[in-house]
């Protein structure tokens, strides 16, 4: 059964004086509403690269809200009575 919908992604940053970056993330289902956040920090010895700590900070708080998502699905799959599945199975060439 075919299914398309579309999620809505923002994306906010702030950099603050002393170096560091903070990201807010939201992802609105049209539901539902998740965040995430990540910061970066600038080492005082370091050149001041503001697109570095964005990019830090937003992938941190992206992995932030990938890792809500994936809590929330398996909640939702555990609420229609599906068990939590075992430990994985490493697959792979043995060692």
């Amino acid at each position: 059964m075919p299914h398309t919908t579309e999620w809505r992604v923002r994306l906010d940053l702030f950099e603050d004086d002393d170096g560091t970056t903070k990201a807010h993330v939201v992802l609105d289902t049209g539901t539902t509403e998740l965040t995430g956040q990540g910061t970066a920090h600038c080492h005082p010895a370091d050149a001041n690269v503001p697109e570095i700590g964005d990019e830090l900070a937003a992938g941190r708080a992206l992995q932030n809200i990938a890792q809500r998502l994936l809590n929330t699905a398996e909640r939702d799959i555990e609420g229609m009575g599906v068990p939590r599945p075992g430990p994985r199975q490493v697959t792979g060439w043995p060692t």
